[in-house]
């Protein structure tokens, strides 16, 4: 749970609790990395270890959430709107969803990689988390965007980390395809369940990306209004 009273958080800044939400999704979305290294050594006990830290910050980040919803208030006097702040907290809370979903999957299957795959998994991997992490730096600089009432400087730098974000998103869908004609050349040599199960997690590794880009979106649009 979170350790600053929320009623307090929020009568200093709206902000300040969907950037403690961010963090918490970017904590859960980095620890992929340590469980697929485990996942790829076929070290099973430290899977589910690292799977579970994945669950348990997933879970924390919930909580975030629900105190957000419950006392984020209905009316804020500023140029962002409730809806559009809950908006953005839904989105980034699909980062952290995804992210436990990923690993109950590959750690209840104990699914083996194929070493073909490995080495531009975890490259796709790692882009997918960049892009979670570049989500996060942008979501604490809006606090400070605000706080400039959007002057021309704050909302370039805005611009910048969102085209960033979007740039690392593309590169994941360049990977993405590459995985996919890799593990295509594979499928013969392969159980068909687990050609399938290889599928769904390249696309769940890809849809990190996805969110995190939307998280930029999500931002652009309350700059923009």
């Amino acid at each position: 749970m979170p350790t600053t009273p929320f009623l307090n958080m929020f009568g200093r800044s709206p902000i300040r609790p969907l950037e403690e939400h961010m963090s918490k999704v970017c904590s859960c979305v980095e620890k992929l990395k340590p469980f697929f290294d485990a996942v790829l050594k076929e070290n099973w006990l430290d899977v589910e270890a690292q799977q579970k830290i994945i669950a348990q910050l997933e879970h924390e980040a919930d909580d975030i959430k629900r105190e957000i919803r419950s006392h984020l208030p209905n009316s804020l006097f500023m140029t962002v709107s409730r809806s559009d702040l809950l908006d953005l907290l839904n989105v980034q809370d699909r980062l952290a969803n995804k992210a436990k979903d990923i690993a109950g999957v590959v750690f209840g299957r104990k699914m083996i990689f194929p070493p073909p795959i490995t080495l531009k998994f975890m490259e796709f991997l790692n882009r997918a988390i960049e892009a979670a992490k570049q989500a996060n730096v942008a979501i604490h600089e809006l606090d400070e965007l605000m706080e400039s009432s959007f002057s021309g400087v704050e909302v370039k730098m805005m611009d910048d980390m969102v085209a960033a974000l979007s740039k690392i998103e593309n590169d994941t869908d360049e990977q993405q395809i590459h995985l996919r004609q890799t593990l295509f050349e594979l499928e013969s040599t392969l159980p068909p369940v687990n050609v399938m199960f290889l599928y769904k997690i390249i696309e769940w590794t890809g849809e990190l990306a996805d969110q995190a880009r939307e998280v930029g979106d999500r931002l652009q649009i309350l700059v923009a209004r």
